[in-house]
């Protein structure tokens, strides 16, 4: 391997271009910054791009004020530093904010900002890994390098659904990315559509704020196994079990009884329950004067919307030519296996597995294979 100094050169080709020692990692998000701490412990340099202009943007930009961690701190702490003890059990959006920004400060991560990845590809002819990006001030750049790191998760485009005359509502419409308190809400009628962890976290903030909001459940997903919720019980599992054994109990389990949801909030239950929080069936369409009709025939009034249908990957729109990932921007292979592609492509965070626990064992391992790799071909050249 011949190590060429990690700056700005003239190319005969247009864009300008960068050769990278060590990977290329795309997104700055917690599994990016798991992945450039351990290569750091590795002793590998890298380029990491990230197209917000700050780390985590999800979490900095797009969640709402009342969010905490829907899995404890045991299982969301990133690798090689835990979260401070005085946190509580499940941190808070401003807690796990906080301790990002040390964890950069920790493993001096250096992130380039405002960086959006237009296009990757493998180079069969040279062996290497093209990928082109632009800035938001308009400078274009193409890096260069034997390794791809695709860190940019399941979260990094909304998810907005085809509902018959949802464009024509007479009420404010807000995707849960956009949703910050419900304090703007206050004694409106409120339609959240979703009824997973944001779904009952927005449900009980407009609750709390005086609002009267009703949430859109498509199934039965008040199921619960031995008296624990869907989500409570694998936390359970998980203090006595391997990841491995509570996951595959887990689905054991979820074939019996049928589970839907991965998430059921105490508090919001508790309050729906109570009859603070109506419950709705799914939406048929919507209609004048801010009337929504439901598959059970009930049309009512309301106010505004809260989509919390969630996100996607964006990884089919950019990565080309590569038949690892599926049309829907997934690895094909499942966790514990998808860490690792073809031709210098690795993946990190797109396990969907409880709290950050997938993609910290996707970092340890990325890290620890270019470790070898670096070493060994390093070594060659002396």
């Amino acid at each position: 391997m011949v190590l060429l100094p990690a700056d700005r050169m003239d190319s005969l080709f247009s864009p300008r271009c960068m050769w990278v020692n060590g990977p290329i990692i795309v997104g700055a998000g917690p599994s990016g910054l798991a992945v450039a701490a351990c290569l750091r412990e590795q002793g590998v340099p890298y380029v990491m791009l990230e197209r917000a202009d700050c780390i985590a943007s999800l979490w900095q930009k797009r969640t709402y004020d009342c969010l905490k961690l829907n899995s404890n701190k045991t299982f969301s702490q990133l690798p090689r530093m835990p979260f401070p003890d005085h946190y509580p059990e499940y941190p808070t959006r401003r807690q796990f904010i906080d301790y990002l920004e040390d964890y950069v400060a920790a493993f001096e991560i250096k992130p380039k900002f405002n960086t959006t990845v237009r296009s990757a590809r493998y180079d069969e002819t040279s062996g290497l890994w093209r990928v082109g990006s632009t800035t938001t001030s308009g400078d274009v750049m193409e890096y260069i390098g034997r390794w791809l790191v695709v860190a940019t998760g399941v979260n990094a485009e909304t998810v907005v659904p085809d509902i018959p005359g949802l464009d024509g509502f007479e009420g404010n419409v807000t995707h849960v990315s956009d949703y910050k308190s419900g304090e703007a809400y206050r004694g409106q009628r409120v339609l959240v559509v979703g009824c997973g962890n944001s779904g009952m976290d927005v449900s009980l903030d407009l609750c709390d704020h005086g609002a009267r909001p009703a949430i859109v459940v498509r199934d039965a997903v008040y199921r619960e196994v031995l008296r624990k919720s869907t989500f409570e019980l694998p936390m359970l599992l998980m203090r006595w079990l391997s990841l491995w054994l509570a996951d595959k109990l887990m689905v054991l389990l979820a074939g019996k009884v049928e589970l839907r949801t991965p998430a059921l909030e105490h508090g919001a239950l508790v309050r729906i329950h109570a009859g603070d929080i109506d419950v709705v069936p799914e939406v048929k369409g919507f209609g004048k004067g801010g009337r929504v009709e439901f598959a059970d025939g009930r049309v009512l009034a309301f106010d505004a919307v809260v989509l919390a249908t969630g996100y996607r990957s964006n990884v089919a729109q950019w990565l080309q030519l590569n038949d690892f990932f599926n049309k829907d921007g997934y690895p094909k292979t499942v966790f514990p296996h998808g860490w690792k592609g073809p031709s210098g492509l690795y993946t990190a965070g797109f396990t969907r597995r409880f709290g950050f626990s997938g993609a910290n064992a996707d970092a340890v391992r990325i890290a620890k294979d270019l470790g070898n790799i670096w070493r060994e071909e390093t070594n060659d050249l002396w």
